[in-house]
């Protein structure tokens, strides 16, 4: 069994430093801060934006086995009433990046007096709520470099209970996209509606169109998302709003079904720029690649995890959850699984408060799984 250290207090300063995708300046010194504790180890550290690449040489490698954590934080209001609120207001850890870090830190920790064969790439990557960091990182020079041959990254689900992890092989998460949509007519009094070309009523009459594109232009068989989740137009009740904008957000579980509801949306918000005579803008801002599992790398992982004790696998479905892992495992082998953390709230939700219990289970699960692939003799893909 691999050694497990405990991490739930760094897991908690983690919590009360959360920041926005890009900017997560104090997280990237806290990392920096811990791994300089290690002076002398066998540690490669280099920096991209406020990204960390960590690399610790195998004493005979064969192979890079790469490990992915996302170190961003949410722009949620947490309530959690936790005594390691966060402190960066309105900032909030809700999508468990916090627990990411710690896991991610719990193993590299372990293989500094634990090497094996081969290399081992520990990823941290910003923006994984937006804009997106995964795709820029994988162009980078240190990337090219140190590019893993095969990847592995976890995400924590609150509806599973502590010790069960679950995973597929093949779609895990969707194709995922943002939509922002901007549109600009004729303002005016509200006794004077024929003078103007009113926001509101075109957006609220777009919002209508846009609940057919997937019920009328996505096969059945195929799943497709489109929600607007805020709409904001006008200024106060008498005025007829001239502006409006539409935020949202699209999933598919197909590329092509992707293509298919862009271009329908465009064709509507057409007839709506010709219909109401106004100005439109479409922004579809952070788009994220399927997460795809490698058949045999998956099937592999979860036979080994099912043969742990204290591990249950969950073989689940796909969902409609957007991560721009997609983007490494486009390029390299590897897999995501969801990792049990029994909250009564969800993900994205400001009162989300994961088990901490989970953070021993994940480390000692991936620890001995790579000290396990290092040492097989089978390493074919």
């Amino acid at each position: 069994m691999a050694k497990v250290y405990p991490f739930s207090s760094i897991r908690r300063e983690l919590h009360e430093i959360p920041e926005p995708g890009f900017k997560e300046f104090k997280t990237q010194k806290y990392i920096l801060d811990y791994l300089n504790r290690f002076p002398g180890k066998r540690l490669e550290i280099k920096t991209w934006k406020t990204g960390i690449f960590v690399r610790i040489p195998g004493e005979n490698p064969t192979i890079t086995i790469g490990y992915r954590t996302d170190i961003d934080g949410l722009p949620i209001q947490e309530e959690t009433g936790l005594p390691f609120t966060s402190k960066h207001k309105p900032f909030m850890h809700a999508c468990g990046h916090d627990f990411h870090m710690s896991i991610a830190l719990g193993v590299l920790t372990h293989f500094i007096d634990h090497p094996i064969d081969d290399h081992l790439l520990f990823i941290f990557q910003p923006a994984e709520e937006g804009p997106g960091g995964a795709e820029p990182m994988l162009k980078t020079d240190i990337m090219k470099e140190w590019k893993p041959d095969i990847i592995t990254a976890l995400h924590i689900a609150p509806e599973y209970p502590v010790g069960t992890i679950a995973l597929k092989e093949g779609l895990l998460f969707a194709n995922t996209s943002e939509l922002f949509i901007d549109l600009k007519g004729k303002g005016g009094h509200a006794a004077y509606p024929h003078e103007t070309n009113d926001m509101v009523v075109a957006a609220c009459s777009l919002v209508s169109q846009l609940q057919t594109v997937v019920s009328r232009n996505i096969n059945p068989l195929d799943s497709g998302v489109i929600t607007i989740g805020k709409i904001t137009g006008g200024t106060v009740q008498n005025i007829i709003a001239e502006t409006a904008r539409l935020e949202g957000t699209i999933r598919t579980l197909s590329v092509s079904s992707m293509e298919k509801v862009k271009q329908r949306i465009e064709q509507l918000v057409e007839g709506i720029r010709a219909g109401y005579q106004c100005e439109a803008v479409i922004d579809y801002g952070s788009m994220y690649h399927e997460v795809y599992n490698e058949q045999k790398l998956t099937r592999e992982f979860m036979d080994y995890a099912a043969a742990k004790p204290g591990v249950t696998v969950h073989e689940c479905t796909e969902a409609m959850t957007g991560e721009d892992f997609g983007y490494m495992l486009k390029e390299i082998p590897g897999f995501m699984f969801w990792l049990g953390v029994n909250s009564e709230h969800g993900l994205h939700h400001s009162m989300l408060s994961p088990d901490e219990k989970a953070i021993e289970v994940a480390i000692s699960l991936i620890t001995d799984y790579f000290t396990f692939k290092s040492s097989s003799t089978d390493l074919s893909l």
